[in-house]
Order: structure tokens, then C-alpha cells, then sequence
């Protein structure tokens, strides 16, 4: 591996150079076991610890297939559905790797007793397979998380609905969190080069689906002018979404769990910002009813910040615990977009959501992450310049478990990045002119992270 990362980081090695690198037999992946699948039945979901079950091995080298490449990952990051995998909930994701298996003979060998997870990357072409003819050994690449099959006529307009589709590094194998993945040719994209490896590998997952969920037709077609209203604003969907509306001349009312979150809000130009620890807003009586009263004294704050106006648009990330307050702040004819977190098993309410949750004349959607158009989309404000990369905390691969540790624990602020083969942060920028442009925008979002390893500001 180390004449491969000499290689990779050498900026006169040619393509012809990468594609003559010897590859090795394994390379090293972050996984889950199928044998710990039961290690923590019975646990609350907030004890369950993934830096138990998550381990750092030495993966077999799978070759790309037809239409699949093969990417030295120099950077990864932690999304929610990757800690979700590590604690085994809302189930393990070992059946879906089953599915996946029986569906050709290239994909048989994704049923495996380990998952190596993460849907995140940015790094270079080593090989590609059969069939592949857009890219090449040695770009520079991205990864977006839509893995993409066999897709039926009338899904021609939104490519989430076709059979097929699956989360990349979830519902296959071989995922990000590694020294090497396999990845679908059209899940790649070219890496926005003004952009660290860390800071590239950020956005992925994340942004995309932020722009799916606001910006897209297949969303809540966010405009000018409206109030935007974004739960769980100083994480990795929110820090996206509150940049987007600030971009797309919208008005984010960012609600956030604590002061620290709030600083990458404010770093990134929102000035509506609601603590919701210090306020003291809870949403449920019991741990189970809706609790209308405190919907009524959010409303009422949620208006003061807007100069007396209900939301265009609520990004109801949270789920169920949240869904009452987030109709009732939702203007007739306004959109409540529905992103309801893994631990609420995809549903955004239950039993105990009363029937007066206020919801005649809004809309309710559910668009998912965003489709192969959706995240070229979303890479190309990134490699304009017009969003930028949120970063807290770096940690090497071997401290996989202790990322999805933070994320799953909430005591990150935007995203938890991973460095993979990249020996350091601060690697990886060709496009000096265009940094140098948005450098105090970029060191803005870095400067907000939280302290420990990460690095340097930008330069």
C-alpha cells in the first residue's frame, strides 16, 4: 500500500502510472461482524457504544465488475445510517446484504460474514471494470451514496423511485470507511479541487440530500424569500441545508441542541437561531403524548425570529418527537419535509400523535437522499464555491469507532471526517486560485470546530 500512497499523493504521477500500480491482495476496512449482531439486544439505543463493534481488519481485494470502479480512498466521513449500522438498528443491515447477493453473481460476493461500511469518499481511480469508459486511473473523484440498478421508464424523472437503487456502503458492501472501495461508475462525480481531501470527502451523503430535500423538484422547491425552519441545523444535513437557503435567498430558522452547535449556524450567516436546550422545549408529557402547549410557545418564538410569519418549508429531521411542533409552525399551503432519523424506523409519527396535529392544507413529504442528477447538482455549488465544506473533528481510520462515537452521541457540529490514506489533513488542493477566493468562507466553518484534531485552519 505504500508505493500505492506515494503514487496517489506524487502530483507528475500520469495515468498510466496508476493504472500500473500492483494492487494488493487486502487492504484495510472498518466493519461490522455478522457474529455481534445480538451484542446489544436488550440495550437502550443511547447505551449501546459502536466503538465496540466496529473493527479495523484486513478486507480481500474485490476486482470492479462490469460498470464498477475501484477508488483509493484518501478521505472519508460519518453519516447517521453508518453509526445506525454499527449499533445494529432499527436492524441489522446483514439481511440487506443478503438481498443484494441474490440478485446476479457479481453481487453474491456482497454476503459476507463483515460489512465494510461508509458512504462517503474522495479519492483516486485505481481500476475500472468492463464497460466503464467516463472515468479513468487517476482522477480525482467523489462519491455520491446512490447505487444504482436496473431503473424502470416511469422512474425516469426521479431516479429514487426505480428498483434497484441502494444505499451505497448500507445496502452494499465495500463501503467508504476504508483504505480502498468499490463504487458504480455513475455514483462518481470529480472532486471539487479548491478542496482538502477531509474537506471534499465532507459534504457527500449529506448535501446531497439537503439539496434534494429544499432545492429539488423531487422536494419542497425551496424559493426566494421563504422562511425555512431546519431541525438539528449544527449537524451534517443541517450545517447543508442552512447554507442553501442562505444561498437560494431563503431565511433558515435554525434550531439546535446546544451553544456549540449554534456557532456553525452563525458561522455560516444565519442569524435566527433557537438553542432549544436552553430554552427548555419539550415536545412530549410522558416520554410518549404530544405535548400541544409547548408547540403553541415555540410557534411564538419560531414568529418572533420571522417578523410574525409561520414557515414556508420545516426540515423535520428529528422525526417523530418533533412532528407535531413542526406542522403547527408550517403555514397553510407550506411543505413539512419528512426525514425522520434511523432510530425512528423511517416513521415520522406514532400512536401517541394525537389526531389534532394541525396538518389540512400543508403538505407532508418523504423524498429519501438525492438521485445521481440531484448529486451532480449539489457537487457543482461545491465546486463553484457557493457551499462549503463543514468539519468538525478529523480522526485517522483506526479511530473509525470513536467518530461514529460523537455522531451517535450528537457531540459533533457538522460532519466528523475520516482520513483513510491520506497520511495528513490539508492534502490534496491542485485549485489554489479558487481557495484563495473563498478561503475566509472555508476557514470560517473550520474555525468553528470543535477543539481535539483538527488541525490547522485552512490555508
Amino acid at each position: 500500500m505504500t508505493e500505492i500512497i506515494s503514487a496517489l499523493l506524487c502530483e507528475d504521477a500520469t495515468p498510466q502510472d496508476i493504472a500500473g500500480l500492483p494492487l494488493p491482495e487486502s487492504y484495510r476496512g472498518v466493519v461490522v461482524r455478522r457474529e455481534d449482531e445480538d451484542m446489544f439486544e436488550g440495550m437502550a439505543a443511547a447505551d449501546k457504544d459502536p466503538r465496540k463493534s466496529l473493527h479495523l481488519r484486513e478486507i480481500p481485494l474485490p476486482l470492479p465488475s462490469p460498470g464498477e470502479v475501484l477508488v483509493a480512498v484518501l478521505a472519508s466521513s460519518m453519516n447517521s445510517h453508518s453509526v445506525a449500522d454499527s449499533l445494529f438498528e432499527p436492524r441489522s443491515a446483514f439481511g440487506l446484504l443478503e438481498q443484494y447477493a441474490e440478485l446476479s453473481p457479481a453481487t453474491a460476493r456482497h454476503a459476507l460474514p463483515y460489512h465494510v461500511i461508509g458512504s462517503d469518499l474522495t479519492g483516486v481511480v485505481l481500476r475500472t471494470g468492463p464497460g466503464v469508459h467516463r472515468w479513468k486511473p487517476g482522477d480525482r473523484v467523489v462519491a455520491h451514496c446512490l447505487s444504482e440498478g436496473p431503473e424502470p421508464v416511469d422512474a425516469r424523472d426521479d431516479a429514487r423511485p426505480g428498483s434497484g437503487q441502494r444505499l451505497w456502503g448500507h445496502e452494499t458492501n465495500f463501503g467508504g470507511l476504508a483504505e480502498l472501495a468499490l463504487v458504480g461508475s455513475g455514483q462518481l462525480m470529480p472532486k471539487p479541487e479548491h478542496l482538502t481531501w477531509e474537506e471534499a470527502a465532507a459534504p457527500g451523503l449529506a448535501h446531497s440530500t439537503a439539496y434534494r430535500r429544499l432545492v429539488s423538484a423531487n422536494g419542497a422547491r425551496m424559493k426566494q424569500g421563504d422562511n425555512v425552519l431546519i431541525w438539528g441545523a449544527g449537524g451534517g444535513i443541517g450545517s447543508y441545508a442552512t447554507q442553501l437557503a442562505l444561498a437560494g435567498g431563503a431565511t433558515p430558522i435554525c434550531v439546535v441542541s446546544g451553544p456549540r452547535k449554534a456557532e456553525i449556524c452563525r458561522a455560516a450567516g444565519a442569524a435566527a437561531v433557537i438553542d432549544r436546550s436552553a430554552e427548555g422545549y419539550r415536545f412530549r408529557t410522558d416520554g410518549h403524548a404530544q405535548d400541544p402547549r409547548a408547540w403553541q410557545r415555540f410557534g411564538e418564538h419560531v414568529r418572533e425570529l420571522t417578523g410574525g410569519e409561520d414557515v414556508d418549508i420545516v426540515l423535520a429531521h428529528p422525526g417523530r418527537e418533533t412532528f407535531g411542533a413542526s406542522a403547527h409552525v408550517t403555514r397553510k399551503g407550506g411543505t413539512v419535509v419528512a426525514c425522520a432519523s434511523p432510530a425512528d424506523d423511517g416513521r415520522m409519527y406514532d400512536d401517541h400523535c394525537p389526531s389534532a396535529v394541525p396538518l389540512a392544507h400543508k403538505r407532508v413529504i418523504a423524498p429519501g437522499f438525492a438521485d445521481r442528477r440531484e448529486a451532480w447538482e449539489a457537487n457543482r455549488l461545491l465546486v463553484k464555491g457557493r457551499i462549503h465544506p463543514t468539519l468538525s473533528t478529523v480522526y485517522p481510520l483506526a479511530e473509525t469507532g470513536q467518530a461514529a462515537y460523537e455522531v451517535h452521541r450528537n457531540l459533533h457540529r457538522g460532519k466528523v471526517g475520516v482520513l483513510a490514506l491520506a497520511p495528513r489533513q490539508g492534502l490534496g488542493v491542485r485549485d489554489h486560485e479558487t481557495r484563495a477566493r473563498h478561503i475566509d468562507a472555508i476557514n470560517r466553518f473550520r474555525d468553528s470546530r470543535v477543539p481535539g484534531r483538527q488541525g490547522p485552519p485552512a490555508t
